[in-house]
Formats: structure tokens, C-alpha cells, sequence
């Protein structure tokens, strides 16, 4: 052994003295470097592991969110459709509603102007009966003048003109 010791060129007190010094620096490195160096390794796995299950949570909400956002939009999507459907029934009906009004009033005003009409004829026949009446009274007494009495005159015209009032004078055939 010794001799191997020496082809080597080793000598046994710088040899020992050299373990000495390997196991102190070794348990020193132990101490304060390979520990806190291990500290700072676990907790630099710890965040990288914290922040992959981080991402996949938020991967996991984002997709959560957009299944969300999915129906969201369907049903926002279907109370849009009702509501149109229902505008456009209401629209329809307000149309018909108003088609309807406006044709009761319509024929509103037509009856109004035909019962008009009808008041405004009526008086028009009053007044052309009246103006008949006293036209056929100035005939009567002027054709009569010279051939009756006043008392005779006046009573062949009251009896004419009573019988304009009920009627008139039929055509006769001739």
C-alpha cells in the first residue's frame, strides 16, 4: 500500500489531513448551501407545480365560462326570438285593431252624412212642398180671380190646397 501511496506520489499525513478537510468542507456545504439550495429547489417545484395546477384551473374556468357564455347567448338568443314573435303578434293585432277602428269609424261617418242626407232631403221636400203649396195657392187665385166670388174663390182654394196637402192630384189617363 505504501508503495502505491508513493507511485502516486501521495504522502499519508497530507492525505489524512486532505479527508479532514474534504469532510469539513462537505459538511459545511451540507449545512448552508445544500440545504438551503434544497429549500429553494422544493419551493421553486412547489410553485411551478402551484402554478400548473393554476393554469389548468384556469383553463378549466375559461372553458366552464365560454360553455357558460354558450348558453348564455342560446338563451338570450331564444327571449330575443320570443320577443320578436311576440312584437309581431302584437303588431299584427295592434294592425288589425286599428283596421277595425278605423273602418267603425269610417262607416260611422258615412251613416252620420247619409242620416245628413236624409235630414237635409227631408227638409229640402218640406220647403219644396211649402213653396208648392204657395205657388199653387197664387195660381189658383189668380186663375179663379175673374170667374168666382171672393167667398166662392176662397173656398175652391182652401179646398185645392187641402187636397195638395194630402196627396196631391192623381194623373189622370187620357
Amino acid at each position: 500500500m505504501e508503495e502505491i501511496l508513493h507511485v502516486f506520489g501521495l504522502e499519508k499525513s497530507l492525505f489524512l489531513f486532505q479527508v479532514v478537510n474534504f469532510l469539513i468542507i462537505a459538511f459545511i456545504l451540507k449545512k448552508f448551501l445544500y440545504k438551503p439550495l434544497m429549500k429553494m429547489m422544493d419551493e421553486r417545484k412547489n410553485k411551478i407545480e402551484k402554478g400548473l395546477k393554476d393554469a389548468e384551473d384556469a383553463g378549466i374556468a375559461l372553458e366552464n365560462a365560454a360553455q357558460e357564455r354558450q348558453r348564455i347567448l342560446a338563451d338570450a338568443k331564444a327571449d330575443a326570438d320570443a320577443l320578436g314573435a311576440l312584437a309581431k303578434v302584437s303588431l299584427e293585432e295592434t294592425k288589425e285593431r286599428l283596421t277595425s277602428d278605423a273602418k267603425n269609424r269610417s262607416q260611422q261617418i258615412i251613416d252620420e252624412a247619409k242620416q245628413k242626407a236624409a235630414a237635409e232631403f227631408e227638409n229640402m221636400n218640406k220647403q219644396l212642398g211649402a213653396m208648392s203649396v204657395e205657388i199653387a195657392q197664387k195660381v189658383v187665385s189668380k186663375t179663379l180671380a175673374g170667374l168666382f166670388t171672393g167667398d166662392e174663390k176662397e173656398k175652391i182654394t182652401a179646398r185645392a190646397l187641402d187636397k195638395i196637402k194630402k196627396g196631391g192630384y192623381e194623373k189622370s189617363a187620357n
